[in-house]
């Protein structure tokens, strides 16, 4: 996983020295066999000298048991460099061992990692990533040598981020940014810093992904949440200081028509009421949505089969859709799904918000698909169509209440759905795209007594 250079420096090192032990010891042994020697001749030598010479013979054996000595001091030295290289031997040998143990559990460490770590050169080139980083970025090999702008374009961010933090020299931290993998939508979050070695020299750049998918999911639903609390207090507001004084509005209009309808009136005032009468049947449309928004009634708990509720709104659209030119699919597991504990009216607002808001997507007609099925311990409820989809930049608000892009909606219809999913503890999302959205329901399973 990393590319490491060998350090022969040390290796020759400890090879130079025991090299230099060795000579010594072969200079040494040579020096005692000289000696040796010349002691024989000496020897040799006193036998056949006078006696007048002896004293002089004396003194040269002297000296020569001298050189003897300093030969064994010699051997006892070159014995104790011997040692001492065996020491410096080892003890390099010890050290290599543990920084292999510290790489190797460098290298655990990074496997082990959920985020993927990378580091580069000053070109952008990948010199190592761990097996994390190998699976974010969809290398079929770790990549090293590569250069970042030769991987896939999705990860375009990680090539900018490491050329500007190579130029400024300041850390760049949690970038997000999306891809696609096997058709679902994912969020990476990314970050990159300085690589530098033990002399403090800049040598490339760090860069850690991390998959913070869900974490992103989670934020916009807190921010939603966020939303909708301050929203909520609003709509009880509105509610109570509009709607009395809108019922004597309507009451009053009530009684103007009934004047004018026992006596001949012009046409235009007749027009003029009716446009009245519209416009407070809408704003008391919007106040009902303020209210359900805002109410905090306890959700019915009872036994629903969402197979039977589905069949039901099925049966309640067809004629509807028959007149759209609108083909219905209903999708349902070979085993019967489990019934669960729920508000059967609240399920059937939400499924018949999801089924009309696909219907308004297909004016010139298409296909509406219910489908049924269990993953882990939820009911999925799909609702998909196939218009035109929703436009990108405005996904991120169409939970938000009173958003809507229909001269005839009040924005209320998908924030209701959220809400009622919500109480029943589930979750609901949405994928979309030019050729259709599908709206993707789950709530929880729970044991049946």
């Amino acid at each position: 996983m990393f590319d490491i250079k060998n350090r022969r420096g040390i290796r020759r090192l400890a090879l130079g020295l025991a090299f230099l032990s060795l000579v010594t010891l072969i200079l040494t042994a040579w020096i005692l066999l000289d000696v040796a020697r010349e002691q024989e001749i000496l020897a040799s030598i006193i036998k056949h000298l006078p006696r007048g010479d002896l004293e002089a013979a004396a003194e040269l054996s002297g000296d020569l048991r001298l050189q003897s000595g300093l030969s064994i001091l010699l051997i006892l030295n070159s014995i104790g460099t011997a040692i001492a290289i065996a020491f410096v031997i080892r003890g390099y040998m010890t050290s290599e061992q543990s920084l292999r143990d510290v790489k190797v559990l460098a290298t655990d460490i990074l496997a082990s990692m959920d985020a993927g770590v990378i580091t580069t050169d000053h070109k952008g080139i990948i010199t190592s990533i761990n097996p994390h980083g190998i699976k974010l970025l969809g290398l079929e090999d770790a990549g090293i040598g590569t250069s970042l702008a030769d991987i896939n374009p999705e990860h375009g961010l990680l090539g900018t981020i490491c050329e500007e933090v190579d130029q400024h020299h300041d850390a760049i931290r949690d970038l997000d940014y999306c891809i696609n993998s096997n058709g679902h939508e994912k969020t990476l979050r990314a970050g990159c810093t300085l690589l530098k070695n033990q002399r403090g020299e800049e040598i490339g750049t760090v860069i850690h992904v991390r998959d913070v998918t869900e974490k992103a999911l989670m934020e916009s639903r807190l921010r939603r949440m966020e939303r909708y609390m301050g929203l909520g207090s609003l709509a009880a507001g509105l509610q109570h200081e509009i709607k009395n004084p809108l019922s004597a509005l309507s009451l009053h209009i009530q009684l103007l028509c009934e004047k004018f309808n026992q006596e001949p009136t012009d046409a235009e005032i007749v027009e003029l009421l009716d446009v009245l009468q519209t416009e407070v049947r809408r704003i008391n449309d919007v106040l009902d949505g303020f209210r359900n928004y805002a109410s905090s009634t306890q959700l019915g708990q009872s036994w629903v089969d969402l197979s039977v509720l589905i069949e039901k709104l099925v049966r309640l659209l067809r004629p509807q859709m028959k007149a759209q030119n609108i083909s219905v699919k209903v999708e349902m597991p070979a085993k019967p799904p489990a019934s669960i504990e729920a508000d059967s009216v609240r399920l059937e607002q939400v499924l018949l918000n999801l089924a009309l808001n696909a219907m308004a997507a297909m004016p010139e007609g298409g296909e509406l698909c219910f489908r049924l099925s269990e993953q882990n311990h939820f009911l999925k409820i799909d609702v998909a169509d196939t218009g035109k989809g929703i436009p990108p930049e405005i996904q991120s608000q169409i939970f938000d209440p009173y958003f809507t892009t229909r001269n005839d909606g009040t924005g209320m219809g998908l924030a209701l759905c959220d809400k009622i999913i919500r109480q029943h503890e589930g979750n609901i999302d949405f994928h979309s795209s030019p050729q259709g959205t599908e709206f993707t329901i789950l709530l929880p399973m729970v044991n049946e007594y």
